[in-house]
């Protein structure tokens, strides 16, 4: 991962929205963040990893983290990071939250999108999980990438089952985990072995032994069914000749009895038919006259009801024709006058404006008088707060050369404020450096217990340990002699005669060897070596004790020295300030006198400040009367012109008027107009109305009543042309009638209510006339057929009994030949199975035998353990290259058989000890060493041309000479395409970098950044 450009904006120290340009820097191939402690230097590489995964090493959920990580004057975080992936495709991650601005301490929850730059465009992606752009989980994030404050060390002192995790992870180890896959082969293979022994099983008796008996037994079958199938031939031919004439027989005497029947039935056929044909002739004369009679008959009562409610509604049309001309006769001389009326209704209402306006003009002039007194009360208003004005700035101007000098005042206050900090850290130094002697004190107390001495102790501690081995070493030897002793008296005690010895093979066994107990020689041995491991094992965690506390001590020692050096520096920053006071005014020694005149000049400020708000607010009555009085003049120019144009409007509907007089209404009241003009305007359009009303109702009628008259005589015609079809279909009746022999019109409805299906009868009649023709045709032929021939039952009965009989010897017979082959076909089948089976299990048992070997293999992700174990080795080897330099070939890094890390120290004859043992300062280099290693292989895996991370401080731990070879190290990777980026306070590595940001913390503006 290359980092390209971060914004921050409301995050832990950082007030405004910063943006730092990371390509500039990563340019340089090395740069720094620099800053004094507190400043935001940590906060930056916070910002990134809570940009991708959400996370920080500083908080976690629990801790409120959205509302802790926002910063206290600011109501917005905003977090925006782009990068380059090991694709080296470029993407963005950006993360927003903001304040509840009805509770300080709710901070809502993340919004966060991530996008990709495609098209010279920023896409949104579906997903916001870094880990699939990055190929890193978080945790091996900050192992490999950005390595946070005080956890440099991690990596190292991981235990072997975290570091594998974490090395599958970043080399997709996952892929040599094939433990789950041979599993599953495995127990396929299994399931398919099981299931194929089951299957054999099931063949235990198919053999070539049996298939040849088999076929023998078939051939002697074969031959009994040739036998019985020739004398079955034989009498099968006289069983079906005597069993055709019995048929033929037996269907003659059928036929003759059916025959019978249908003779029966035939006089029955013929009454049927002359019925149905009698019906069928009235049903077709008669049908259409009946009908034709009924509808006729039905539509002459419609018509005649029909008649009779029409001209009911032609009576009342004419009554109502009638009514509505009378009405209309009434009012016409009314509706004549009309006109007149009208001119005289528009006059009143001209009448009723003029005297209304009238009315106006009165209030105007009343309105114009109190305006202009108004006018005279703002104009002596307005003089008043002149004066006031006036008076109030005389005042103002004579308390402002009393004032202080602001930016005077601010000046000594900054120096007074700055005075007081560096007191304030000196005090807080002070306390730093007793606590750091408390605990060296506490630590050397510590070490009073173990009575040692801290030059010698570790050879001491060796040579108690070295005779202990020496002693286990002796005890083993012994013990190792009568273990074979042991095992020599119990190969003697099992020889006899005429079996062979396990040792030579002899058979005879003349001088046996007759051997002491040692079972509890053995077990004393056992117990004092146990001992000596418990006495070794007690020494070994006592000097790890020792060496733990003198690492602490050596810890404390030099933050003491530190603690003390800032001690001093901070009392120069004192003595310093005290020199750039240079205000006469004021003593340095005296902060109150300073105080009290700045307080005096405060207060002199605030009066000028409450005497220019008077006279703003003098000036803003005096601004609002002047707009009062434009106000009031506009106002009285109105109602001037307001009264002129309404008595122009009365002149002028004065000299509209056609009929009335203005001079009789001028002197009215408005309400008795109105009730004039009110009952005149009602009368005429009621009048207008009712005469319009009329006259369309008339235009309505008239029409209708036209229309009614034509309908009663429609009716009447077509009443009469009914009763004339009526005789003409009663004539027709009585004609078909006589010509059809019936002397009523009920004997036709008798015959026609039998309702019978015509050609459903026919039908049944035609069926019955061919099967009795053909039937006695079949007759005639049968008799004929068999008069040469007689059938005798006995005989017939003898041959069937017969004719069975063979027939079950056959089946029997044919039954016996078709088991036996389709056995001999089933066995010769499965016999071919059974061997194609047999190949299968033994390639399946010999797959088993290799599952077998690769289960042992991938047990227990041991494989896995294995490839990591050999890239841990790899690391381990290109960490020492830069290990050896910075160590100045004194220490090596190894791993051990467990995997874990352990240093190798050429100084005390190449003896391995635990990593922990470290100091600070060698913890580092192994670290960075271990880390680059690591950065290195990643970029490997990756393919990626450039890689990058950051080393949050560490540098504090390491002398001059140290630095100087960790940066030179630093410095050699950029002609590896590696790219890091160091955060320090170390004012040494600053001026040795080519290129950095300098982050300040300013009170009001939060952190700053500058690039140096």
């Amino acid at each position: 991962m290359i980092p390209l450009q971060l914004t921050l904006e409301g995050l832990y120290s950082y007030q405004e929205r910063q943006k730092i340009d990371f390509e500039n820097l990563t340019e340089a191939g090395l740069f720094g963040i620099f800053g004094s402690v507190g400043s935001g230097k940590s906060s930056i590489l916070e910002a990134i990893s809570f940009a991708l995964y959400g996370e920080t090493e500083r908080l976690n959920a629990r801790d409120k983290r959205t509302y802790n990580m926002m910063n206290l004057k600011s109501n917005k975080s905003y977090i925006e990071f782009d990068f380059l992936n090991y694709e080296n495709k470029k993407f963005r991650a950006t993360r927003e939250f903001r304040r509840n601005s009805k509770n300080f301490e709710d901070v809502k929850t993340p919004t966060v999108t991530f996008y990709e730059w495609k098209n010279e465009n920023w896409i949104p992606l579906e997903h916001s999980n870094a880990e699939k752009l990055v190929g890193l989980s978080y945790a091996n994030f900050k192992r490999t990438i950005i390595i946070p404050q005080g956890q440099f060390k991690e990596f190292l002192e991981l235990g072997a089952t975290e570091r594998t995790n974490m090395m599958k992870e970043i080399f997709s180890l996952q892929r040599f985990d094939l433990q789950n896959n041979v599993s599953v082969l495995n127990a396929k293979n299994r399931s398919e072995l099981d299931q194929l022994e089951g299957q054999l099983k099931g063949f235990e008796e198919v053999n070539e032994e049996q298939i040849s008996a088999q076929k023998e037994e078939l051939k002697t079958e074969q031959q009994k069914l040739e036998e019985v199938q020739k004398v079955f031939k034989e009498t099968e031919e006289k069983y079906v000749k005597l069993k055709t004439l019995k048929n033929d027989f037996e269907i003659l005497h059928q036929k003759k009895s059916d025959f019978e029947q249908l003779t029966q039935q035939k006089s029955e056929i013929d009454i049927l038919e002359t019925k149905t044909e009698l019906y069928d002739s009235v049903f077709r004369i008669f049908t259409p006259l009946v009908s034709e009679k009924n509808k006729l008959a039905k539509e002459i009562s419609e018509q005649q009801k029909s008649k009779e409610q029409q001209f009911k509604i032609l009576q009342e049309t004419e009554i109502q024709f009638e009514n509505t001309k009378n009405k209309l006769s009434a009012i016409q001389p009314k509706y004549e006058a009309l006109h007149q009326s009208k001119i005289q209704e528009n006059d009143l209402s001209l009448i009723l404006q003029m005297l209304k306006f009238s009315d106006e003009i009165e209030t105007l002039k009343e309105r114009t008088k109190k305006g202009s007194e108004k006018v005279k009360e703002v104009e002596a208003n307005q003089k008043l707060i002149q004066n006031k004005i006036e008076e109030l700035s005389k005042n103002a101007e004579l308390l402002k050369p009393k004032k202080l000098d602001s930016n005077l005042l601010l000046n000594v206050g900054s120096w007074f404020s700055e005075k007081k900090k560096l007191t304030e850290t000196l005090q807080i130094q002070s306390g730093k450096i007793d606590s750091k002697k408390l605990e060296t004190g506490k630590i050397h107390d510590e070490l009073k217990p173990f009575e040692i001495n801290p030059e010698t102790f570790k050879n001491d501690f060796k040579t108690q340990i070295e005779a202990l081995e020496n002693q286990k070493k002796a005890l083993s030897e012994k013990r190792n002699h009568l273990e074979v002793q042991q095992k020599l008296a119990h190969f003697a005690n099992e020889l006899h005669d005429g079996e062979s010895c396990p040792l030579c093979g002899a058979l005879e066994h003349p001088n046996i060897v007759h051997f002491d107990d040692v079972n509890s020689e053995l077990n004393e041995i056992q117990k004092q070596i146990e001992q000596l491991e418990i006495q070794k094992e007690h020494i070994q965690k006592q000097l790890l004790e020792i060496e733990k506390i003198l690492d602490r001590k050596k810890i404390f020692e030099e933050q003491l020295k530190s603690e003390e050096e800032s001690l001093k520096q901070i009392q120069n920053n004192i003595d310093e300030h005290l020199k750039n006071f240079n205000w006469t005014a004021f003593s340095p020694e005296n902060q109150n006198d300073f105080e009290e005149k700045r307080q005096q000049s405060f207060s002199i400020e605030k009066q000028i400040d409450e005497l220019n708000q008077q006279i703003s607010s003098e000036q803003k009555n005096l601004d609002k009367e002047r707009e009062n009085l434009d106000s009031y003049n506009k106002a009285l120019e109105k109602f001037r012109l307001d009264e002129a144009k309404k008595e122009e409007q009365i002149k002028t509907n004065e000299a509209n008027l056609k009929v009335l007089q203005w001079i009789n209404y001028k002197e009215k009241a408005i309400v008795e107009v109105e009730e004039i003009y009110s009952k005149l305007s009602k009368s005429n359009l009621e009048t207008e109305q009712n005469y319009n009303q009329l006259i369309k109702e008339e235009k309505e009628i008239s029409p209708k009543l036209a229309e009614q008259k034509t309908i009663v005589h429609q009716l009447e015609k077509r009443i009469s042309e009914l009763e004339k079809e009526i005789s003409e279909n009663t004539n027709q009746i009585e004609k078909a009638l006589s010509e059809q022999q019936f002397s009523t019109l009920e004997e036709v409805y008798q015959i026609l209510a039998q309702e019978i299906h015509v050609q459903e009868i026919r039908n049944q009649i035609q069926q019955f006339r061919i099967q009795f023709e053909t039937l006695k045709n079949s007759i005639l032929e049968l008799e004929n057929k068999l008069k040469d021939f007689s059938f005798n039952d006995e005989e017939f009965s003898a041959i069937e009994n017969q004719f069975k009989t063979f027939e079950n010897d056959l089946k029997t017979a044919n039954d016996s030949v078709v088991k036996i082959a389709t056995e001999i076909e089933r066995l010769e089948k499965e016999f071919k199975k059974k061997e194609n089976l047999l190949k299968d299990l033994a390639l399946l048992q010999k797959r088993a035998e290799n599952l077998k070997i690769m289960t042992n293999l991938f047990k227990g992700a041991g494989f896995v353990q294995y490839v990591s174990s050999i890239y841990l080795r790899q690391l381990c080897d290109h960490a020492n290259v830069r290990f050896h330099r910075m160590t100045r070939n004194q220490l090596s890094l190894q791993l051990n058989e467990n995997n874990d890390f352990e240093i190798i120290d050429y100084l005390n004859e190449g003896r391995s000890r635990s990593v922990k043992t470290l100091s600070g300062g060698q913890a580092f280099q192994v670290s960075l060493s271990l880390a680059l290693a690591l950065a290195e292989s990643v970029q490997t895996n990756a393919q990626s041309e450039k890689n990058f991370f950051f080393i949050d401080e560490g540098f504090g731990t390491q002398d001059v000479e140290s630095v100087n070879i960790v940066f030179e190290t630093l410095m050699n990777l950029q002609k590896e395409n590696r790219i890091v980026g160091i955060i320090s306070h170390v004012e040494e590595l600053k001026e040795k970098i080519p290129v950095s940001l300098n982050i300040t913390k300013d009170e009001e503006r939060g952190s700053l950044i500058e690039i140096v």
